[in-house]
């Protein structure tokens, strides 16, 4: 099994609710990254909450990087998953 198979969600029900998991949470990251950067764009247009939005802006890369790290960690499990796989059915021709 490979990683980054675009196919993998298709092998089997939970490979299908390990997609939909990832997705759900990759979705939520990159919403929140996008408000964390709408809204501190809005707060600095007043120096008063330059430093909040500042931070809105340091979240919000952090989200951005967030995401990656969802897609590797959903292929890791994937790959985890194929290689169980293997080994019950190895187990099970014995």
């Amino acid at each position: 099994m490979k990683i980054f198979n675009p196919g993998t969600h298709h092998q089997s029900l939970d490979h299908a609710r390990t997609y939909a998991l990832f997705e759900l949470a990759y979705t939520a990251v990159d919403f929140l990254a996008a408000m964390l950067f709408l809204i501190g764009s809005i707060l600095f247009f007043d120096e008063a909450t330059t430093y909040l939005a500042t931070w809105l802006f340091v979240i919000g890369s952090f989200c951005f990087a967030l995401k990656p790290t969802l897609k590797l960690l959903r292929e890791l499990k994937y790959w985890r998953m194929g290689k169980f796989d293997q080994l019950a059915e190895k187990a099970a021709n014995e």
